[in-house]
């Protein structure tokens, strides 16, 4: 069975500096018929204004992702990422993935410190696999010719083939598709699938879904991605 979420189906929040669609309830936006997916939480695209951004604010007990699209996301946390010294700069820029396990609990803030570019990216959110656990962080740059035609691993539990690990049982694959690139996938059905189509258009088990629209894949046991127009696709492998 496929289930489709078309992007003006989202919630929708105007802030001024931050315009956010929500593809899940989060914040004000609430819909008791879409709080999620298995373990998967939130998919938030957000707009974020040049010079403005999240305040330093607290997480606990969630695998979050980050994912550019456009412009670029200056990170700083409490555990020293984004400072001088830190282990990693924190800036994540188009073709970069973000893991942050809160575990125990963390701080952080988000900025867009460009005058001149909006900054857009998807903000992931995934119920851990193990609550308490020591907090981490990771971040990685995928370049657009391994994700080209293709599905590949930027997320798994194993960390394996050069994707980044994370606490929960969930995977990501990223893809971009045009004109006669395609991909298949063989699916779980036991488990569940989720397309997000981040831009473009595509055409996903022959059904044609735009930037925004997703894709729940129940009992299906074969995914199908064709017919791309310039589309960016994130598929989820996710426990019921």
């Amino acid at each position: 069975m496929i289930t489709l979420r078309k992007s003006s189906e989202r919630g929708h929040a105007q802030h001024g500096w931050l315009d956010s669609r929500h593809t899940f309830s989060f914040g004000e936006y609430y819909d008791a018929a879409h709080m999620g997916v298995g373990n998967l939480r939130v998919i938030n695209e957000d707009r974020v204004e040049p010079g403005m951004g999240f305040g330093t604010h607290g997480h606990r007990d969630m695998e979050i992702v980050s994912y550019v699209l456009e412009g670029e996301l200056a990170h700083k946390d409490s555990m020293g990422n984004g400072t001088a010294n830190g282990a990693h700069s924190g800036v994540i820029r188009p073709g970069d993935v973000q893991r942050m396990s809160a575990g125990t609990g963390v701080t952080h803030s988000e900025y867009n410190h460009a005058q001149d570019q909006t900054t857009h990216f998807l903000q992931i959110w995934i119920l851990p696999k193990f609550r308490g656990v020591r907090p981490a962080y990771e971040q990685k740059h995928f370049e657009p010719q391994q994700r080209r035609g293709r599905l590949r691993s930027v997320v798994s539990p194993s960390g394996s083939d050069g994707a980044l690990s994370i606490n929960a049982d969930a995977s990501i694959e990223v893809g971009l598709f045009d004109g006669d690139e395609s991909a298949t996938k063989a699916l779980d059905t036991k488990r569940l699938a989720y397309v997000h189509v981040a831009r473009g258009e595509i055409d996903v088990n022959g059904q044609r879904l735009s930037a925004g629209d997703a894709a729940l894949l129940d009992g299906e046991s074969q995914l199908r991605l064709s017919e791309g127009r310039g589309a960016e696709v994130l598929v989820f492998d996710l426990a019921r």
